[in-house]
């Protein structure tokens, strides 16, 4: 089941960017796999979330952060002894929550508007609550539009899971929370479409990486005048 998932994977990055970058990432799907124990790779249309009556409207279609790239932004994080608990607004299946444990994170937060997805992400988290059993998780069934961003938030992870509509939203309720209570806030941003509307905000690129012209992540960081 597995192979075909991963041949179905490697197709579909294929024929959207071009089979060399399906060979890098589905290399790194193997290997990340079985690294960190999880059944994350795929893509998903959001066809059956359509059928069940949700508005996919302004969703993305659903494939996980490549392991090359949530690599890179996991060891750059880690080298900031002030991360604080761990967001990821659209979760998927809840590979980047997973991954966040390996990392060091205790207090891991995932949000995402489709139930199976947030069932998935929590299968995913119990896969490694045994060997890290400090590790707190919470999944909550959501849409990041109307999340409020809790005060202890302060590294957000974005694999450009939505359009410009709803990511207005998350930078308003980003916003709303800095002004609340005035912090450091990193975001670690993958395939970063919509930057500008967190530099705008005040935040400045303090980390970039990119591989292969489609795989690119930013950290992003918001800091408190002294």
């Amino acid at each position: 089941m597995q192979l075909k998932e991963y041949i179905r994977y490697f197709r579909f990055i294929g024929s959207n960017w071009n089979y060399r970058i399906a060979a890098f990432v589905l290399l790194g799907e193997v290997i990340g796999e079985a690294t960190y124990r999880l059944h994350t790779t795929g893509c998903d249309d959001l066809q059956e979330q359509e059928d069940l009556g949700i508005d996919i409207t302004h969703a993305s279609v659903y494939m996980p952060i490549n392991y090359y790239i949530l690599g890179k932004l996991m060891r750059e994080i880690r080298k900031y002894p002030d991360n604080g608990t761990f967001l990821d607004l659209g979760c998927g299946k809840g590979r980047a929550l997973a991954v966040a444990a390996y990392f060091g994170f205790d207090k891991i937060t995932g949000v995402d508007f489709s139930r199976t997805f947030c069932e998935a992400a929590m299968r995913a988290t119990r896969s490694c609550s045994d060997k890290f059993p400090s590790a707190s998780f919470r999944v909550i069934h959501q849409d990041a539009f109307y999340y409020e961003w809790p005060a202890e938030v302060t590294t957000v992870f974005l694999f450009n899971p939505f359009d410009e509509v709803i990511m207005s939203g998350v930078v308003s309720n980003m916003r709303q929370s800095l002004q609340e209570n005035p912090r450091r806030l990193r975001i670690l941003y993958a395939n970063p479409v919509y930057q500008q509307l967190f530099l705008d905000e005040g935040f400045r690129v303090i980390y970039h990486v990119k591989k292969m012209e489609y795989l690119e992540a930013v950290i992003l960081q918001f800091q408190v005048e002294e």
